[in-house]
Protein backbone atom coordinates (compact mmCIF):
# COMPACT_ATOMS: atom_id res chain seq x y z
CA UNK A 1 0.00 0.00 0.00
CA UNK A 2 1.34 3.42 -0.96
CA UNK A 3 0.76 6.42 1.31
CA UNK A 4 1.93 9.70 -0.21
CA UNK A 5 1.34 13.36 0.57
CA UNK A 6 1.34 14.18 -3.18
CA UNK A 7 -1.47 12.55 -5.12
CA UNK A 8 -0.30 13.99 -8.45
CA UNK A 9 2.77 11.74 -8.14
CA UNK A 10 0.86 8.54 -7.31
CA UNK A 11 0.47 7.26 -10.87
CA UNK A 12 4.17 7.69 -11.61
CA UNK A 13 5.18 5.99 -8.37
CA UNK A 14 2.83 3.07 -9.00
CA UNK A 15 4.39 2.55 -12.43
CA UNK A 16 7.74 1.98 -10.72
CA UNK A 17 6.25 -0.27 -8.04
CA UNK A 18 4.53 -2.39 -10.70
CA UNK A 19 7.78 -2.69 -12.64
CA UNK A 20 9.33 -4.32 -9.57
CA UNK A 21 6.24 -6.31 -8.60
CA UNK A 22 6.03 -4.30 -5.38
CA UNK A 23 2.62 -2.68 -5.70
CA UNK A 24 1.23 -4.71 -2.78
CA UNK A 25 4.08 -3.76 -0.44
CA UNK A 26 3.91 -0.89 2.07
CA UNK A 27 5.52 2.48 1.35
CA UNK A 28 5.20 5.91 2.93
CA UNK A 29 6.29 8.82 0.74
CA UNK A 30 6.72 12.49 1.53
CA UNK A 31 7.45 15.01 -1.24
CA UNK A 32 8.40 18.67 -0.88
CA UNK A 33 10.29 21.35 -2.77
CA UNK A 34 12.21 24.45 -1.65
CA UNK A 35 15.07 26.57 -2.89
CA UNK A 36 15.06 25.01 -6.35
CA UNK A 37 15.30 21.46 -4.97
CA UNK A 38 12.99 18.44 -4.81
CA UNK A 39 12.95 16.35 -1.64
CA UNK A 40 11.65 12.76 -1.59
CA UNK A 41 11.54 10.77 1.64
CA UNK A 42 10.54 7.11 1.41
CA UNK A 43 9.88 4.65 4.23
CA UNK A 44 10.21 1.01 3.17
CA UNK A 45 10.54 -2.00 5.50
CA UNK A 46 10.92 0.31 8.47
CA UNK A 47 13.86 2.22 7.00
CA UNK A 48 13.80 5.84 5.74
CA UNK A 49 15.56 6.86 2.50
CA UNK A 50 16.01 10.55 1.69
CA UNK A 51 16.77 12.07 -1.71
CA UNK A 52 17.25 15.61 -2.90
CA UNK A 53 17.67 16.93 -6.44
CA UNK A 54 18.12 20.39 -7.93
CA UNK A 55 15.68 21.45 -10.63
CA UNK A 56 16.31 25.20 -11.11
CA UNK A 57 13.81 27.52 -12.79
CA UNK A 58 10.71 25.84 -14.28
CA UNK A 59 7.18 26.76 -15.29
CA UNK A 60 4.27 24.68 -13.95
CA UNK A 61 4.31 22.08 -16.73
CA UNK A 62 8.06 21.54 -16.55
CA UNK A 63 7.96 21.56 -12.74
CA UNK A 64 5.44 18.69 -12.68
CA UNK A 65 7.38 16.69 -15.25
CA UNK A 66 10.63 17.05 -13.30
CA UNK A 67 8.91 16.32 -9.99
CA UNK A 68 7.50 13.07 -11.39
CA UNK A 69 10.92 12.12 -12.72
CA UNK A 70 12.57 12.80 -9.36
CA UNK A 71 10.14 10.68 -7.36
CA UNK A 72 10.32 7.79 -9.83
CA UNK A 73 14.08 7.80 -9.63
CA UNK A 74 13.96 7.90 -5.82
CA UNK A 75 11.69 4.84 -5.67
CA UNK A 76 13.80 3.08 -8.29
CA UNK A 77 16.97 3.60 -6.28
CA UNK A 78 15.33 2.17 -3.17
CA UNK A 79 13.81 -0.89 -4.83
CA UNK A 80 16.77 -1.73 -7.05
CA UNK A 81 18.86 -2.23 -3.90
CA UNK A 82 16.61 -5.16 -2.94
CA UNK A 83 15.28 -6.48 -6.24
CA UNK A 84 18.02 -5.71 -8.75
CA UNK A 85 18.06 -3.19 -11.60
CA UNK A 86 15.78 -3.00 -14.62
CA UNK A 87 16.86 -2.69 -18.25
CA UNK A 88 15.07 0.64 -18.69
CA UNK A 89 15.85 1.86 -15.18
CA UNK A 90 13.38 4.40 -13.82
CA UNK A 91 12.13 5.16 -17.34
CA UNK A 92 8.50 4.02 -17.34
CA UNK A 93 7.08 5.89 -20.33
CA UNK A 94 5.97 4.09 -23.47
CA UNK A 95 7.97 6.29 -25.86
CA UNK A 96 11.64 6.46 -24.84
CA UNK A 97 12.63 7.84 -28.24
CA UNK A 98 10.17 10.71 -27.90
CA UNK A 99 11.79 11.70 -24.61
CA UNK A 100 15.21 11.46 -26.24
CA UNK A 101 14.10 13.73 -29.09
CA UNK A 102 12.75 16.25 -26.58
CA UNK A 103 16.10 16.34 -24.82
CA UNK A 104 17.88 16.75 -28.12
CA UNK A 105 15.61 19.59 -29.25
CA UNK A 106 16.32 21.38 -25.94
CA UNK A 107 20.03 21.23 -26.73
CA UNK A 108 20.81 18.49 -24.23
CA UNK A 109 22.43 15.11 -24.69
CA UNK A 110 19.69 12.55 -24.01
CA UNK A 111 22.30 9.98 -23.02
CA UNK A 112 23.06 11.94 -19.84
CA UNK A 113 19.41 11.89 -18.78
CA UNK A 114 19.04 8.19 -19.58
CA UNK A 115 22.17 7.34 -17.59
CA UNK A 116 20.82 9.37 -14.67
CA UNK A 117 17.60 7.31 -14.90
CA UNK A 118 19.69 4.12 -14.74
CA UNK A 119 18.92 2.89 -18.26
CA UNK A 120 21.45 0.22 -19.24
CA UNK A 121 24.03 1.09 -21.90
CA UNK A 122 22.74 -1.38 -24.56
CA UNK A 123 19.34 0.34 -24.43
CA UNK A 124 20.91 3.78 -24.77
CA UNK A 125 22.76 2.45 -27.82
CA UNK A 126 19.48 1.06 -29.15
CA UNK A 127 17.93 4.55 -29.00
CA UNK A 128 20.91 5.96 -30.89
CA UNK A 129 20.45 3.33 -33.59
CA UNK A 130 16.75 4.20 -33.89
CA UNK A 131 17.70 7.85 -34.33
CA UNK A 132 20.06 6.95 -37.16
CA UNK A 133 17.46 4.76 -38.88
CA UNK A 134 14.88 7.57 -38.72
CA UNK A 135 17.15 10.14 -40.37
CA UNK A 136 15.54 11.47 -43.52
CA UNK A 137 12.12 10.12 -42.47
CA UNK A 138 11.51 11.80 -39.10
CA UNK A 139 9.70 15.00 -40.02
CA UNK A 140 7.15 16.94 -38.01
CA UNK A 141 3.89 18.23 -39.43
CA UNK A 142 2.76 15.59 -41.91
CA UNK A 143 -0.47 13.57 -42.00
CA UNK A 144 -1.26 9.86 -41.83
CA UNK A 145 -4.59 8.21 -42.61
CA UNK A 146 -5.71 5.19 -40.57
CA UNK A 147 -8.69 3.01 -41.50
CA UNK A 148 -10.00 0.57 -38.88
CA UNK A 149 -11.40 -2.82 -39.90
CA UNK A 150 -12.08 -4.47 -36.52
CA UNK A 151 -12.87 -7.98 -37.70
CA UNK A 152 -10.91 -11.19 -36.99
CA UNK A 153 -11.29 -14.93 -37.63
CA UNK A 154 -10.89 -15.61 -33.87
CA UNK A 155 -9.59 -13.66 -30.88
CA UNK A 156 -6.09 -14.47 -29.63
CA UNK A 157 -5.54 -14.81 -25.89
CA UNK A 158 -3.15 -11.83 -25.72
CA UNK A 159 -5.29 -9.47 -27.83
CA UNK A 160 -6.96 -6.41 -26.28
CA UNK A 161 -8.57 -5.02 -29.42
CA UNK A 162 -12.33 -4.80 -29.72
CA UNK A 163 -12.42 -7.58 -32.29
CA UNK A 164 -14.60 -10.62 -31.77
CA UNK A 165 -14.69 -13.81 -33.86
CA UNK A 166 -16.03 -12.97 -37.31
CA UNK A 167 -19.01 -15.29 -36.82
CA UNK A 168 -20.25 -12.93 -34.11
CA UNK A 169 -19.70 -9.71 -36.10
CA UNK A 170 -20.42 -10.78 -39.67
CA UNK A 171 -23.93 -9.34 -39.49
CA UNK A 172 -22.47 -5.83 -39.14
CA UNK A 173 -20.00 -5.97 -42.02
CA UNK A 174 -22.04 -4.51 -44.87
CA UNK A 175 -23.46 -1.63 -42.80
CA UNK A 176 -20.03 -1.01 -41.27
CA UNK A 177 -18.42 -0.76 -44.71
CA UNK A 178 -21.08 1.72 -45.86
CA UNK A 179 -20.44 3.88 -42.78
CA UNK A 180 -16.69 3.60 -43.21
CA UNK A 181 -16.87 4.77 -46.82
CA UNK A 182 -18.97 7.75 -45.78
CA UNK A 183 -16.45 8.63 -43.11
CA UNK A 184 -13.50 8.21 -45.49
CA UNK A 185 -15.05 10.74 -47.88
CA UNK A 186 -15.67 13.13 -44.98
CA UNK A 187 -11.92 13.59 -44.30
CA UNK A 188 -11.03 14.77 -47.81
CA UNK A 189 -11.20 18.52 -46.96
CA UNK A 190 -8.30 18.35 -44.54
CA UNK A 191 -5.95 16.00 -46.41
CA UNK A 192 -3.09 18.29 -47.42
CA UNK A 193 0.22 16.61 -46.63
CA UNK A 194 -0.39 12.85 -46.57
CA UNK A 195 2.66 10.71 -45.78
CA UNK A 196 1.07 7.31 -45.34
CA UNK A 197 -2.13 5.23 -45.40
CA UNK A 198 -2.61 2.33 -43.01
CA UNK A 199 -5.52 -0.13 -43.02
CA UNK A 200 -5.42 -1.95 -39.70
CA UNK A 201 -7.56 -4.23 -37.64
CA UNK A 202 -8.35 -6.70 -36.48
CA UNK A 203 -7.48 -8.66 -39.56
CA UNK A 204 -8.49 -6.68 -42.68
CA UNK A 205 -8.04 -9.68 -44.98
CA UNK A 206 -10.77 -11.54 -43.12
CA UNK A 207 -13.11 -9.53 -45.36
CA UNK A 208 -13.80 -10.87 -48.84
CA UNK A 209 -12.22 -9.28 -51.90
CA UNK A 210 -15.53 -7.76 -52.99
CA UNK A 211 -15.90 -6.17 -49.53
CA UNK A 212 -12.38 -4.71 -49.57
CA UNK A 213 -12.79 -3.27 -53.08
CA UNK A 214 -15.19 -0.37 -52.26
CA UNK A 215 -13.00 0.60 -49.28
CA UNK A 216 -9.94 0.75 -51.52
CA UNK A 217 -11.91 2.72 -54.10
CA UNK A 218 -13.03 5.29 -51.52
CA UNK A 219 -9.45 5.79 -50.35
CA UNK A 220 -8.30 6.31 -53.94
CA UNK A 221 -11.13 8.81 -54.50
CA UNK A 222 -10.00 11.10 -51.68
CA UNK A 223 -6.21 10.90 -51.77
CA UNK A 224 -4.80 8.67 -54.46
CA UNK A 225 -1.94 6.38 -53.45
CA UNK A 226 1.25 8.35 -54.01
CA UNK A 227 2.56 7.51 -50.55
CA UNK A 228 3.36 4.54 -48.35
CA UNK A 229 0.22 2.36 -48.27
CA UNK A 230 -0.01 -0.51 -45.79
CA UNK A 231 -2.62 -3.20 -45.22
CA UNK A 232 -2.21 -5.18 -42.02
CA UNK A 233 -3.47 -8.23 -43.84
CA UNK A 234 -2.89 -10.32 -40.76
CA UNK A 235 -3.25 -14.04 -40.35
CA UNK A 236 -2.12 -16.28 -43.17
CA UNK A 237 -5.31 -18.37 -43.17
CA UNK A 238 -7.25 -15.45 -44.70
CA UNK A 239 -4.86 -14.71 -47.58
CA UNK A 240 -6.06 -15.29 -51.14
CA UNK A 241 -4.61 -14.44 -54.55
CA UNK A 242 -7.66 -12.32 -55.29
CA UNK A 243 -7.25 -10.15 -52.16
CA UNK A 244 -3.56 -9.61 -52.91
CA UNK A 245 -4.27 -8.82 -56.55
CA UNK A 246 -6.85 -6.13 -55.83
CA UNK A 247 -4.66 -4.69 -53.08
CA UNK A 248 -1.84 -4.26 -55.57
CA UNK A 249 -4.19 -2.85 -58.20
CA UNK A 250 -5.40 -0.15 -55.80
CA UNK A 251 -1.89 0.97 -54.88
CA UNK A 252 -1.10 -0.95 -51.66
CA UNK A 253 2.68 -1.28 -51.43
CA UNK A 254 3.19 -2.72 -47.95
CA UNK A 255 1.62 -5.84 -46.39
CA UNK A 256 1.81 -7.22 -42.85
CA UNK A 257 1.91 -11.00 -42.46
CA UNK A 258 1.56 -11.66 -38.75
CA UNK A 259 2.33 -15.23 -37.66
CA UNK A 260 3.48 -14.22 -34.12
CA UNK A 261 5.21 -17.61 -33.94
CA UNK A 262 6.36 -20.32 -36.35
CA UNK A 263 5.72 -23.05 -33.78
CA UNK A 264 2.44 -24.89 -34.36
CA UNK A 265 2.06 -25.86 -30.70
CA UNK A 266 2.24 -22.20 -29.73
CA UNK A 267 -0.21 -21.12 -32.41
CA UNK A 268 -2.76 -23.60 -31.13
CA UNK A 269 -2.21 -22.52 -27.52
CA UNK A 270 -2.85 -18.81 -28.25
CA UNK A 271 -6.04 -19.46 -30.24
CA UNK A 272 -4.73 -19.19 -33.79
CA UNK A 273 -6.41 -21.42 -36.35
CA UNK A 274 -3.50 -21.67 -38.77
CA UNK A 275 -0.17 -23.42 -39.03
CA UNK A 276 3.37 -22.22 -39.63
CA UNK A 277 3.23 -23.84 -43.07
CA UNK A 278 0.26 -21.63 -43.96
CA UNK A 279 2.30 -18.56 -42.96
CA UNK A 280 5.09 -19.61 -45.31
CA UNK A 281 2.60 -20.09 -48.15
CA UNK A 282 0.96 -16.71 -47.47
CA UNK A 283 4.36 -15.01 -47.47
CA UNK A 284 5.32 -16.62 -50.76
CA UNK A 285 1.97 -15.61 -52.23
CA UNK A 286 2.36 -11.95 -51.14
CA UNK A 287 6.01 -11.73 -52.22
CA UNK A 288 5.05 -12.40 -55.84
CA UNK A 289 3.26 -9.03 -55.96
CA UNK A 290 6.32 -7.06 -54.91
CA UNK A 291 4.98 -5.76 -51.60
CA UNK A 292 7.31 -4.66 -48.83
CA UNK A 293 6.37 -7.24 -46.20
CA UNK A 294 6.42 -6.95 -42.41
CA UNK A 295 6.43 -10.03 -40.19
CA UNK A 296 5.33 -9.73 -36.55
CA UNK A 297 6.74 -11.99 -33.84
CA UNK A 298 5.93 -12.03 -30.11
CA UNK A 299 8.54 -13.09 -27.57
CA UNK A 300 7.15 -14.87 -24.50
CA UNK A 301 4.09 -16.60 -25.93
CA UNK A 302 2.55 -19.69 -24.34
CA UNK A 303 5.55 -20.80 -22.29
CA UNK A 304 7.90 -20.77 -25.26
CA UNK A 305 11.57 -21.24 -24.45
CA UNK A 306 14.35 -19.10 -25.89
CA UNK A 307 15.02 -22.02 -28.27
CA UNK A 308 11.39 -21.92 -29.48
CA UNK A 309 11.62 -18.19 -30.07
CA UNK A 310 14.97 -18.60 -31.80
CA UNK A 311 13.36 -20.97 -34.31
CA UNK A 312 10.65 -18.42 -35.15
CA UNK A 313 13.20 -15.62 -35.40
CA UNK A 314 15.49 -17.59 -37.70
CA UNK A 315 12.54 -18.61 -39.87
CA UNK A 316 11.41 -14.99 -40.23
CA UNK A 317 14.94 -13.84 -41.08
CA UNK A 318 15.30 -16.59 -43.70
CA UNK A 319 12.35 -15.08 -45.59
CA UNK A 320 14.17 -11.70 -45.77
CA UNK A 321 11.13 -9.43 -45.41
CA UNK A 322 11.54 -5.65 -45.50
CA UNK A 323 10.53 -5.39 -41.82
CA UNK A 324 10.42 -7.70 -38.81
CA UNK A 325 8.70 -6.43 -35.67
CA UNK A 326 9.59 -8.11 -32.38
CA UNK A 327 7.03 -7.58 -29.61
CA UNK A 328 7.47 -8.53 -25.97
CA UNK A 329 4.36 -10.21 -24.57
CA UNK A 330 2.23 -7.77 -22.57
CA UNK A 331 -0.83 -8.07 -20.35
CA UNK A 332 -3.56 -5.88 -21.83
CA UNK A 333 -6.98 -4.92 -20.54
CA UNK A 334 -9.64 -6.85 -22.42
CA UNK A 335 -7.35 -9.77 -23.28
CA UNK A 336 -8.21 -13.23 -21.99
CA UNK A 337 -4.57 -13.65 -20.97
CA UNK A 338 -4.94 -10.86 -18.42
CA UNK A 339 -8.08 -12.42 -16.99
CA UNK A 340 -6.05 -15.48 -16.05
CA UNK A 341 -2.65 -13.92 -15.32
CA UNK A 342 -1.76 -11.21 -12.85
CA UNK A 343 1.91 -10.82 -13.71
CA UNK A 344 4.03 -12.02 -16.60
CA UNK A 345 7.07 -13.92 -15.38
CA UNK A 346 8.42 -15.28 -18.65
CA UNK A 347 11.52 -17.42 -18.21
CA UNK A 348 14.26 -16.32 -20.58
CA UNK A 349 12.44 -13.27 -21.94
CA UNK A 350 15.53 -11.03 -21.74
CA UNK A 351 17.53 -13.68 -23.59
CA UNK A 352 14.89 -13.73 -26.35
CA UNK A 353 15.02 -9.96 -26.83
CA UNK A 354 18.80 -9.78 -26.77
CA UNK A 355 18.93 -12.67 -29.24
CA UNK A 356 16.59 -10.77 -31.58
CA UNK A 357 18.88 -7.74 -31.46
CA UNK A 358 21.94 -9.85 -32.25
CA UNK A 359 20.42 -11.95 -35.04
CA UNK A 360 18.56 -9.13 -36.76
CA UNK A 361 21.61 -6.87 -36.71
CA UNK A 362 23.72 -9.66 -38.19
CA UNK A 363 21.10 -10.15 -40.93
CA UNK A 364 21.30 -6.47 -41.96
CA UNK A 365 18.29 -5.06 -40.12
CA UNK A 366 18.30 -1.82 -38.13
CA UNK A 367 15.89 -0.81 -35.33
CA UNK A 368 13.75 2.04 -36.67
CA UNK A 369 11.03 2.48 -34.04
CA UNK A 370 10.54 1.42 -30.45
CA UNK A 371 7.83 1.58 -27.84
CA UNK A 372 6.98 0.04 -24.51
CA UNK A 373 3.75 -1.05 -22.81
CA UNK A 374 2.64 -1.40 -19.22
CA UNK A 375 2.60 -4.93 -17.80
CA UNK A 376 5.17 -6.03 -20.38
CA UNK A 377 7.19 -9.15 -19.61
CA UNK A 378 10.55 -8.19 -18.11
CA UNK A 379 9.74 -4.48 -18.45
CA UNK A 380 11.17 -4.76 -21.97
CA UNK A 381 10.07 -3.25 -25.31
CA UNK A 382 8.72 -3.70 -28.83
CA UNK A 383 11.04 -2.88 -31.72
CA UNK A 384 10.46 -2.55 -35.44
CA UNK A 385 13.45 -3.67 -37.52
CA UNK A 386 13.94 -2.69 -41.15
CA UNK A 387 16.29 -3.46 -43.99
CA UNK A 388 18.24 -0.45 -45.23
CA UNK A 389 15.91 2.10 -46.84
CA UNK A 390 12.76 0.21 -45.79
CA UNK A 391 11.50 1.78 -42.50
CA UNK A 392 7.72 2.20 -42.22
CA UNK A 393 6.80 5.90 -42.26
CA UNK A 394 3.46 5.30 -40.53
CA UNK A 395 5.06 3.56 -37.54
CA UNK A 396 7.60 6.35 -37.08
CA UNK A 397 4.99 9.11 -37.30
CA UNK A 398 2.60 7.40 -34.88
CA UNK A 399 5.13 6.28 -32.29
CA UNK A 400 6.98 9.60 -32.20
CA UNK A 401 3.68 11.58 -32.33
CA UNK A 402 4.96 14.07 -34.91
CA UNK A 403 2.03 14.17 -37.33
CA UNK A 404 -1.74 14.41 -37.62
CA UNK A 405 -3.29 10.96 -37.51
CA UNK A 406 -6.64 11.09 -39.26
CA UNK A 407 -8.40 7.93 -38.14
CA UNK A 408 -11.72 6.51 -39.34
CA UNK A 409 -13.77 3.56 -38.14
CA UNK A 410 -14.74 2.00 -34.82
CA UNK A 411 -12.12 2.35 -32.08
CA UNK A 412 -10.11 4.74 -34.28
CA UNK A 413 -8.29 7.50 -32.39
CA UNK A 414 -7.59 10.67 -34.36
CA UNK A 415 -4.71 12.87 -33.21
CA UNK A 416 -3.99 16.45 -34.18
CA UNK A 417 -0.39 17.56 -33.79
CA UNK A 418 0.26 21.17 -32.84
CA UNK A 419 3.87 21.50 -33.89
CA UNK A 420 4.44 25.00 -32.54
CA UNK A 421 3.45 23.77 -29.06
CA UNK A 422 4.64 20.18 -29.52
CA UNK A 423 1.40 18.75 -28.19
CA UNK A 424 -1.33 16.33 -29.30
CA UNK A 425 -5.14 16.51 -29.04
CA UNK A 426 -7.18 13.35 -29.54
CA UNK A 427 -10.65 12.24 -30.55
CA UNK A 428 -11.64 8.59 -30.02
CA UNK A 429 -14.49 6.98 -31.91
CA UNK A 430 -16.65 4.43 -30.03
CA UNK A 431 -15.13 0.99 -29.69
CA UNK A 432 -18.37 -0.89 -30.14
CA UNK A 433 -19.32 -1.51 -33.80
CA UNK A 434 -23.11 -1.01 -33.40
CA UNK A 435 -22.50 2.23 -31.45
CA UNK A 436 -20.12 3.44 -34.15
CA UNK A 437 -22.74 2.79 -36.83
CA UNK A 438 -25.47 4.49 -34.80
CA UNK A 439 -23.41 7.61 -34.00
CA UNK A 440 -21.56 8.04 -37.30
CA UNK A 441 -22.76 11.58 -38.07
CA UNK A 442 -21.83 12.78 -34.58
CA UNK A 443 -18.42 11.10 -34.92
CA UNK A 444 -17.74 12.89 -38.20
CA UNK A 445 -18.80 16.21 -36.69
CA UNK A 446 -16.61 15.83 -33.60
CA UNK A 447 -13.57 14.65 -35.52
CA UNK A 448 -13.92 17.48 -38.02
CA UNK A 449 -13.92 19.96 -35.14
CA UNK A 450 -10.61 18.51 -34.01
CA UNK A 451 -9.11 19.35 -37.40
CA UNK A 452 -10.63 22.83 -37.55
CA UNK A 453 -13.62 22.29 -39.84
Amino acid sequence: MLISNSEFLRTEIMDVLRAFGAEEENFTHYFSCAGGKFYNSIEYNGVFYDFEEEYGEADEIVFKRLAKRSCKLAFYKVLSQFKGGLAWGALTGIRPTKMAYQEQSAGRDFKQLFKKLCVIDPNISLIERVFRAQQGIYKKGGQDLFISLPFCPTKCEYCSFITAPIEKTRKYIEEYIACLIKEIHSVKPFLKNLRSIYIGGGTPFVLEAEQLTPIYAAINDICGTNCEYTVEAGRPDVFTEEKLKISKAYGVNRICVNPQSFNDRTLEAIGRKHTAAQTLRAYEMAAKYGFDINIDLIAGLAEETPKDFEYSLDTAISLAPANITVHTLSLKSGASLKENTRRLNVSGISDMIMLSRERLTRAGYEPYYLYRQKYQAGGLENVGWAKKGKPCVYNIDVMEEISDNIAVGANAISKRFYGDEDRIERYAAPKDIPTYIQKLDKIIEERNKLFGL
